[in-house]
């Protein structure tokens, strides 16, 4: 059993849309796996023997708002809980996120200044510390980097202007004074930064450029998914530009400008339009979605999936006018490697 269930604030339980940018999403703050000798018992009633310092009111609340998961589905205040069942309790924000210990971990920084960083994470890093990734985040690398230049340590969640996901490579800027973040998030907020990210999505697109719209929200059943939501009811305005870079007849290399900034906008966008992000586990898209059935291509997407382990997103440039200068500030980050090794392998296997 991990007990990482804390007390939380009102917001936190009634807050169900998490920052507008590609970010992790939801944390796991409990989770839990009953005893093969539990009697049935409400859920609400269930939870509050594990944090009896939280109001049965208040575990109501985060049921009725979908943030409590059994066995991977959400599930109401009044659901019985069974022997053997697996239950999670999902919030926006990290848990203990203001403890930050500083750690020695390799940073690819490409600008620094006294008012911010610019790093090109690889992927795998988690930018914040979160339920099961405590440590070995880009916040306890910076933290250190900090420290060690004799500047302020205690590096907290203000600092991040905007997050990418953990499995996504690519640009970050962090503020390092108030008055960046706020100089810096207007930007974000008014989407006059420029933001380019490369994806390989699966299948062939039809055209060479195109837009998809639809508003995004959480999944319904699934809440470590986002979903879309065309008749516009749910979920929040969204817009992505795409156009192709590469085909390679079952995957498409293509390059996305993102009008808004939704949580897993890219990702959910393309799946919706059926044509989900290469090697996606979140959202499907680590099986074979295109192509042939023969065992040859099966053989090389296993393949492409070994130098890929991971959901191909890349956020290739990041601009942005500097909060103090006032010059306009400009960064690529090349392809990474995992990505470089799949388009070798797709471009051999077309030949």
């Amino acid at each position: 059993m991990t007990d990482e269930y804390e007390e939380f604030s009102e917001e936190e339980f009634l807050n169900q849309e998490s920052s507008d940018a590609e970010s992790e999403g939801l944390y796991e703050h409990f989770s839990i796996k009953v005893d093969r000798g539990q009697e049935p018992l409400r859920i609400d009633k269930f939870l509050q023997n594990f944090r009896q310092n939280s109001s049965r009111n208040k575990i109501s609340q985060t049921c009725r708002a979908g943030n409590v998961v059994v066995n991977g589905k959400t599930v109401k205040q009044n659901y019985r809980v069974k022997p053997g069942d697996e239950i999670s309790v999902l919030l926006t924000r990290p848990p203990r996120e203001n403890v930050v210990i500083p750690q020695d971990i390799p940073l690819n920084i490409v600008y620094e200044d006294d008012d911010l960083v610019v790093v090109d994470k690889p992927a795998g890093m988690v930018v914040h510390p979160g339920h099961g990734n405590w440590d070995g985040t880009l916040v306890n690398a910076l933290a250190f980097h900090f420290e060690k230049n004799g500047e302020k340590s205690d590096l907290d969640r203000v600092g991040l202007v905007h997050r990418i996901d953990k499995d996504t490579s690519g640009l970050l800027v962090i503020a390092k004074n108030e008055y960046a973040l706020s100089y810096l998030a207007k930007q974000f907020f008014d989407r006059k930064t420029k933001r380019l990210y490369w994806a390989f999505v699966w299948g062939n697109l039809a055209e060479d450029s195109g837009t998809i719209r639809g508003n995004i929200g959480r999944h319904l059943k699934n809440r470590m998914q986002m979903a879309v939501f065309e008749d516009g009811s749910m979920g929040k305005h969204a817009v992505t530009h795409y156009k192709v870079i590469e085909r390679f007849k079952y995957m498409t290399w293509v390059e996305c400008k993102l009008e808004t900034g939704r949580t897993h906008q890219i990702r959910a966008h393309f799946k919706h339009i059926g044509h989900t992000l290469f090697n996606d586990e979140r959202y499907e898209g680590n099986q074979i979605l295109k192509g042939v059935n023969l065992p040859k291509y099966k053989q090389f997407v296993k393949n492409v999936f070994e130098v890929l382990p991971r959901h191909a997103l890349h956020a290739h440039t990041l601009g942005f006018i500097h909060p103090t200068t006032k010059e306009e500030m400009y960064f690529e980050s090349p392809m990474p490697e995992d990505m470089d090794e799949a388009v070798k392998k797709w471009r051999k296997y077309l030949e």
